[in-house]
């Protein structure tokens, strides 16, 4: 494959494991605290990013809780690190992908962290021009990437963050990507293996948002198949939480909105301007999550720990699995004891979604790898509604309900 085009560029090796790494979406919420961290443990860090999560979060009228310095303040911040090399504005899935090519040729990375897609569910089912917009971005520019490592990085590991949604909620186990090589009712012989072992495991997507992350996977592993190309696909969980940081000017953003805010952020900050909690529906939907220091973590050990060259890999990325009764619970518990008075009231369920549903996914490898929990939700909780009490005045009160409907 080093044929294809001069500038394609072998692997070199770093003393210490220091790597190359190139981040996709450094600005964002899971980018900027990756670089970060990334940077403090040594690494070389080139990024990519153009600005989008800042301006869809304005666009549907909220912004970040915590105070997150603009970006040219944001470069300072990154040039402050020895390991820091250079960031770029390109935006994927519009127009041609030269400053992504440009950043691939100069970068030579060994490591890929794909982050710079269109990240929110409910966002996608707001309208025609954002489900469009949503695809776009995240599909076609997922496609430009993979042809861009194809003629110009070939050897370089690419860590795709997508997302435990792609699977739904069948009613069986769910396993890491693939059918797993055990007997089951689809085979001859109860005896005999699964004669779907190795193809990828079903998905049943429940949003615009959640079915451009299917097409991805498709399209990552036809690459890995087709061109040799080495990926690890992050199904993650659901990520809550804010960064470890040094000073202010190091912060993530916080977002708490119906469209970009996840549902422990949500209740935390309903807690803290006293608004009752407000479960979707009955409350049984069960997912997994993590708070984002895990998710940093997870990401660490996956590019450590790549996979064979031209594999395709998945890793189901969450600690522990929560109802979002149980949610609301322990989030009122957690508010309760730093003074303040939670409550909780179902509301209408905007999404077209099971609220009564079995939930079982594995999610072995990456604590085989090593992934160690931080510590019990409870704890993470209690942490983040004190981090986030100096900035209630801030909260827009109106972005909080949901007003976007799946029907």
């Amino acid at each position: 494959m080093d044929t294809k085009s001069p500038g394609v560029h072998q692997p070199a090796s770093h003393l210490g494991g220091i790597m190359r790494v190139l981040i996709l979406g450094i600005d964002g919420y899971i980018g900027w605290s990756l670089a970060l961290h990334l940077l403090k443990k040594g690494h070389e860090v080139w990024g990519l990013d153009d600005g989008s999560r800042r301006m869809n979060v304005k666009l549907v009228g909220s912004d970040s809780l915590t105070p997150i310095i603009g970006w040219p303040d944001r470069i300072r911040v990154l040039r402050n690190y020895r390991g820091y090399q250079d960031t770029s504005y390109a935006t994927l899935g519009e127009g041609t992908a030269d400053g992504l090519l440009h950043m691939l040729a100069i970068s030579e990375p060994e490591a890929i962290f794909h982050l710079a897609e269109q990240p929110s569910a409910p966002f996608s089912m707001r309208s025609s021009v954002d489900a469009a917009l949503t695809q776009r971005r995240n599909v076609v520019g997922t496609l430009q990437l993979l042809w861009g490592m194809y003629t110009i990085a070939p050897y370089a590991h690419l860590i795709k963050l997508g997302t435990m949604g792609e699977y739904g909620t069948p009613d069986c186990v769910i396993p890491e990507g693939r059918v797993p090589d055990y007997p089951c009712a689809c085979s001859d012989l109860q005896s005999q293996e699964c004669p779907m072992r190795g193809l990828l495991f079903p998905r049943t997507a429940g949003s615009f948002y959640h079915l451009s992350k299917v097409m991805d996977t498709l399209n990552v592993e036809f690459a890995c198949r087709n061109w040799g190309l080495t990926s690890t696909d992050i199904m993650q969980g659901v990520v809550f939480g804010l960064n470890e940081y040094d000073s202010m000017d190091e912060i993530t953003r916080f977002d708490y909105d119906e469209h970009f805010g996840t549902i422990i952020n949500r209740f935390c900050v309903e807690a803290l301007i006293g608004h009752p909690l407000t479960p979707y529906g009955a409350g049984g939907q069960t997912r997994g999550y993590l708070p984002l220091k895990d998710s940093i973590q997870c990401l660490e050990i996956a590019m450590m720990n790549p996979p064979a060259p031209g594999e395709y890999r998945t890793l189901n990325q969450f600690d522990t699995t929560y109802s979002v009764n149980q949610l609301a619970d322990t989030v009122a518990r957690c508010a309760d004891q730093a003074g303040l008075k939670a409550s909780v009231k179902h509301i209408t369920n905007p999404r077209k979604e099971k609220e009564k549903h079995r939930y079982d996914p594995i999610h072995e490898t990456l604590f085989k790898l090593g992934y160690k929990p931080t510590g019990d939700i409870e704890q993470e909780i209690t942490r983040l509604i004190a981090h986030l009490a100096p900035y209630t005045g801030k909260v827009k009160k109106e972005v909080i309900l949901p007003k976007t409907t799946w029907f």
